[in-house]
């Protein structure tokens, strides 16, 4: 591309052009075709009847029935709520500061932090059907570990009465090591001169961390608690591989991929619920935004 010491896009030759355009356009299109369509038609497909298998045209539109039965007559929707709330409060009050307290120590410099850092964020980069699979070897009932070393015969996996936690204590291995990365950034913005400020006036470590260094990442612990709720809604593919979201483990999520692809085949009323996901995700992003736009103003 030529050098110009023009500014703005009138000054660009037609090739520099027809690559800024491009660069704009492909993107926008993707994005438009992989998030906006699919959202607008989930929201659109929640206020009809339609099953997947007749033609479009036969499709009616009935309204708010889907939300009506959605939150009245569909038993599994209140108690895939409550475990989503769970999983939300599990992953905020355990994993985070436990992720947290993680990223202080490596920050540091405690000795093999490096080691450490490659450890906790590998099952990050896992999927998280893969990460269900490993605590299989934890969790099963005739050759797990957890079993062989207690001496017991619990399913953790097929026990409703259990296998929510047997399943969070999963989650919590992943998502710690995320947090962990977050805040292991954070703390790396955080001006030297304000801890040795805190320290010449005799304030102790604690003090220094909560008083000074915590408030400073203000923006980091908007991220990680927007993060932390879109996880908390997105849970869904943990609970999949092991029971199909059912038996104790239903999720909004789960619920979601049994009424569209399962074999009851409601893809208007899994849109209802999809769009309930889209809707609450939706005021803590925008909150997050706000935020942004605040500080940068």
């Amino acid at each position: 591309m030529a050098r110009r010491k023009y500014k703005g896009i009138d000054q660009l030759s037609g090739r520099d052009r027809l690559t800024v355009s491009l660069m704009v356009v492909i993107p926008t299109l993707i994005v438009v075709a992989l998030v906006w369509l699919p959202a607008v038609a989930s929201v659109l497909l929640s206020f009809t009847n339609w099953d997947g298998i007749g033609p479009i045209s036969e499709v009616k539109t009935i309204g708010l029935k889907n939300y009506h039965d959605v939150f009245t007559i569909y038993p599994p929707f209140w108690p895939a709520v409550q475990h989503n709330l769970i999983w939300f409060a599990v992953l905020f009050l355990i994993a985070t500061p436990f992720g947290m307290f993680l990223a202080v120590l490596i920050d540091k410099g405690v000795r093999g932090s490096r080691f450490y850092q490659t450890s906790l964020y590998m099952p990050v980069v896992l999927s998280t059907a893969l990460v269900g699979f490993i605590w299989q070897l934890v969790y099963s009932r005739d050759q797990g570990i957890l079993n062989a070393a207690t001496g017991g015969t619990t399913d953790w996996y097929g026990d409703s009465s259990v296998n929510l936690w047997a399943v969070l204590v999963a989650q919590i291995w992943r998502h710690a090591g995320y947090i962990m990365l977050l805040y292991l950034a954070g703390l790396k913005g955080v001006d030297p001169s304000l801890r040795e400020a805190a320290r010449v006036d005799g304030a102790s470590e604690r003090s220094i961390f909560f008083r000074i260094i915590f408030p400073v990442m203000r923006p980091i612990n908007m991220i990680v608690l927007v993060v932390t709720v879109i996880e908390a809604l997105r849970a869904f593919d943990l609970v999949w591989v092991i029971n199909k979201g059912r038996n104790g483990l239903e999720l909004i999520g789960a619920l979601v991929v049994q009424n569209v692809i399962g074999e009851a085949s409601r893809i208007g009323f899994g849109s209802a619920l999809a769009t309930i996901m889209l809707l609450i995700s939706s005021v803590f992003i925008a909150i997050q935004l706000r935020i942004i736009m605040r500080e940068d103003s």
